[in-house]
C-alpha cells in the first residue's frame, strides 16, 4: 500500500515504502521547474522543515538541488526528496493564485510520471501509471486548455485540465470539474449537501440563501428558478452518473468535455455574480 510521507516537527518521517533515488537530470528538472515557486527565503526555511541540509549553490534552483542530491546520497532512496517538492506544491502556498500553482505541478508531475509518480491537489505524492501514456495525455490536457481559454472559460474549469486526469479518457476531468460546481455552492452559501437538495436549498424563492437578481419580477424569478432547475439537470447528468459508473461504461470523448466544460464555466459565472440572501431569525419576546 502507498501511504504519503509526513513532516513533523521539522523532520520528515516516511511512511510508505521507500522509493528508487531520482537521476540527476530527473532532480535537476524538477528544481528548474520549481524555481519560480519559490522565494531564496522559502527555499531556506522549506529545506529546513524538511530536515535537508544546505549545500550551497546559488540559484534557486541549484540550491535545491544540491540539497536534495546530498540527502538521497545519505538515505540510498528518493523519499525526503520527493517530501521536499510536496512541500514546495502544497496549496497552502498558493492561496489565490490556483493556476500557478496548477502550472507548477503539471510540469513537475511530467517529469516524476516517468517514475510512476504524481503530485495531488492536496500537496500529496502518489503512485501513478508509468509515463508510456503521458505524452499523449499532455497533448491532450494542452489542446483541452488551449481550447478553453479560447472560449475564455473560468479559470476555476481550466484547472482541471490536466495530463493525470487525462492519461486514459475525458472521464474524471468532467467529473472533478462537476464536483467543483457542488463545492462552490456550499461554500458561498455556507451550507453542506449535494445534488438536487443543495440546488433547491440554495436557489429556492421562499427561502434563498443565494439570489441572482432581485427576485421581485415575474422575469427575476423565472431566472432563478431556471438557474436551479440547470443545476439539478447538471448534478443528475454528469456529477452522480459519472460518480456511480464505470468509465468503460460511460465514454467521455473531446466534443462533450468542450461543451460539458463550457457549461460548468458558465455556471461559475453566474455562482460568483450571485448575492447572498441576509437571512431573518425570528426572536422571542
Amino acid at each position: 500500500m502507498f501511504c504519503p510521507l509526513v513532516v513533523e516537527n521539522g523532520k520528515v518521517f516516511s511512511i510508505m515504502p521507500a522509493i528508487s533515488a531520482f537521476t540527476e537530470s530527473a532532480l535537476d528538472s524538477i528544481c528548474r521547474s520549481l524555481a519560480d515557486a519559490v522565494t531564496h527565503n522559502d527555499v531556506t526555511r522549506l529545506l529546513a522543515q524538511c530536515g535537508l541540509m544546505q549545500q550551497g549553490g546559488s540559484p534557486k534552483w541549484e540550491r535545491m538541488l544540491l540539497a536534495l542530491l546530498k540527502r538521497q546520497q545519505m538515505d540510498g532512496c528518493g523519499n525526503n526528496a520527493l517530501a521536499f517538492v510536496c512541500s514546495v506544491l502544497h496549496p497552502s502556498r498558493f492561496a489565490g493564485r490556483p493556476d500557478q500553482l496548477e502550472d507548477f505541478r503539471a510540469a513537475v508531475n511530467f517529469q516524476l510520471s516517468f517514475n510512476g509518480l504524481a503530485i495531488d491537489e492536496s500537496g500529496t505524492a502518489r503512485p501513478v501509471a508509468a509515463a508510456t501514456t503521458l505524452p499523449e495525455a499532455t497533448r491532450r490536457a494542452n489542446e483541452l486548455r488551449g481550447e478553453l481559454t479560447h472560449r475564455a472559460v473560468h479559470p476555476d474549469v481550466l484547472r482541471y485540465c490536466r495530463a493525470e486526469l487525462l492519461e486514459e479518457n475525458y472521464f474524471h476531468c468532467v467529473l472533478e470539474a462537476a464536483k467543483s460546481v457542488a463545492q462552490k455552492i456550499r461554500d458561498r452559501a455556507g451550507i453542506e449537501g449535494d445534488g438536487t437538495a443543495l440546488a433547491d436549498r440554495a436557489f429556492s424563492l421562499k427561502a434563498p440563501l443565494l439570489a441572482l437578481n432581485t427576485l421581485i419580477t415575474e422575469s427575476e424569478q423565472s431566472e432563478q428558478k431556471g438557474f436551479c432547475h440547470l443545476l439539478k439537470g447538471v448534478f443528475g447528468t454528469f456529477r452522480n452518473v459519472l460518480a456511480h459508473a464505470p468509465k468503460v461504461n460511460w465514454s467521455v470523448n473531446r466534443a462533450d468535455a468542450l461543451d460539458a466544460l463550457t457549461m460548468f464555466s458558465y455556471i461559475h459565472r453566474r455562482l460568483d455574480d450571485a448575492v447572498s440572501v441576509p437571512q431573518v431569525t425570528s426572536t422571542g419576546l
